[in-house]
């Protein structure tokens, strides 16, 4: 029963948000429209919307990403999935995901509500080939996170390649979430100055 009231807030939730969202596109896409994508195998390969250009023949896939378990927070971080566990076998998360047909994340944060409706948003739109790009280029392998947790029970890992104060580091959820995700947190100021991420609002 928890679990199904759950899902039918997170729903509501995420309905809500989509009107904010088409709103801002129309205002703020000068050189693309947009097309929300309905289809269930296409959002599983990571595509809510598809941002056409108006002019050129080209067209992007976005994957939203919205920090809504956080509402009236304004973070300076975004956590991407590396990792997660399914029956005690660990799965690849969504950012290293061969599968996922993703071009862009439209990273959704400081979601605030008045009256019961979103009434603004930041959207950070990351470039996810310039990501994976740069991970590579500081050795981040695209591999088996095991033994992040084996070497850790829960909470931050700081790793090398990144400074966790001024890029990010890792977090992994082994107490409070039944996937015990294992998140590549990196800092929104870090993906925009690095040219990985464009601020659309």
């Amino acid at each position: 029963m928890t679990l199904k009231s759950n899902f039918k807030s997170d729903l509501k939730k995420e309905q809500l948000l989509t009107k904010l969202l088409d709103k801002t596109y129309s205002s703020k896409l000068k050189h693309y429209s947009f097309e929300r994508i309905t289809n269930l195998n296409e959002q599983y390969k990571g595509v809510d919307v598809v941002f056409k250009h108006k002019i050129k023949a080209c067209s992007y896939s976005i994957d939203e990403k919205a920090q809504l378990d956080y509402l009236n927070e304004d973070l300076p971080t975004f956590a991407f999935e590396l990792s997660y566990l399914k029956n005690t076998v660990e799965k690849k998360g969504w950012l290293f995901d061969e599968n996922k047909k993703t071009d862009f994340y439209a990273l959704i944060t400081a979601v605030f509500l008045d009256g019961g409706e979103y009434s603004s948003c930041k959207i950070t739109m990351v470039n996810r080939k310039k990501l994976l790009e740069k991970l590579e280029e500081l050795n981040f392998k695209n591999t088996s996170f095991q033994n992040y947790r084996s070497a850790n029970s829960h909470g931050k890992i700081v790793i090398d390649q990144l400074n966790q104060k001024k890029e990010g580091y890792l977090f992994l959820s082994s107490k409070n979430k039944i996937e015990q995700p294992l998140n590549l947190v990196l800092r929104l100021d870090w993906l925009l100055e690095t040219k990985i991420a464009k601020r659309l609002i």
